[in-house]
């Protein structure tokens, strides 16, 4: 029997945004299911991040592995709804600002 599982989280580096989001693509082998992304730290994304968000959710969808994201501000969350990957992803709670955007409307 299987002991409950916990999700991996990993904290992304404002300044190094890319490169967080590559390493969480790589982890998502070793994911029990789930991924949790913490955006505490990120107060803007750029056209490269938006991309490497999209390959993330491409990857996180072919292995059947849920990203769920932390800590979004209200501003990042408004450019992920507008290019449409706010749908690919599930949000905490925490997310600033914005309760409703918690469910991630399609």
């Amino acid at each position: 029997m299987r002991g409950p599982m916990i999700p991996e989280r990993l904290e992304l580096d404002g300044e190094r945004v890319v490169q967080a989001l590559q390493e969480a693509g790589a982890s998502l082998d070793g994911a029990d299911g789930e991924v949790v992304l913490d955006f505490s730290s990120v107060r803007r994304i750029d056209t490269n991040a938006l991309s490497e968000m999209g390959k993330l959710a491409d990857e996180a969808d072919a292995k059947a592995v849920k990203v769920v994201l932390r800590g979004v501000n209200i501003d990042i969350y408004k450019v992920l709804k507008l290019v449409k990957l706010a749908p690919r992803f599930s949000f905490l709670a925490e997310m600033r600002n914005h309760p409703e955007a918690c469910d991630a409307p399609q």
